[in-house]
């Protein structure tokens, strides 16, 4: 498992990756339904990289991540969503909830596993 340092950086560099393949392909994404609602998933891929920035941020910093890391990095996805179609924006908040939903629910089965684990010591 990366420490929260080697986390931050890895998430921080493909967050730069991403921003730039959407940017440089957003008239492909613009041009066909399909490609807007590829270009709204890419930009929920967005702000789950950003969460795990932001979330890795304030842990090395020793602070509690809240709804408020979720509000930056939706905020920040769906302006970058914005710079490729309308609709993209739409898509790329239906589908941050949906990984936001997963993420949280896989986040309380292991915090779930590790409590059952100290337990049983």
């Amino acid at each position: 498992m990366a420490t929260p340092g080697r986390s931050m950086v890895y998430s921080f560099l493909l967050f730069t990756v991403v921003l730039s393949l959407l940017e440089m392909n957003r008239g492909k994404l613009a041009s066909s339904e399909l490609f807007t609602i590829l270009g709204g998933f890419i930009s929920s891929l967005l702000f789950i990289v950003l969460l795990t920035f932001i979330g890795n941020f304030q842990e090395s910093c020793g602070t509690r991540t809240g709804w408020g890391a979720v509000l930056l990095a939706e905020t920040i996805a769906l302006i970058a969503a914005s710079t490729v179609h309308r609709v993209c924006i739409t898509t790329c908040f239906l589908f941050s909830v949906g990984l936001l939903y997963e993420i949280n629910k896989l986040s309380g089965m292991m915090l779930a596993k590790s409590e059952s684990k100290t337990k049983r010591h």
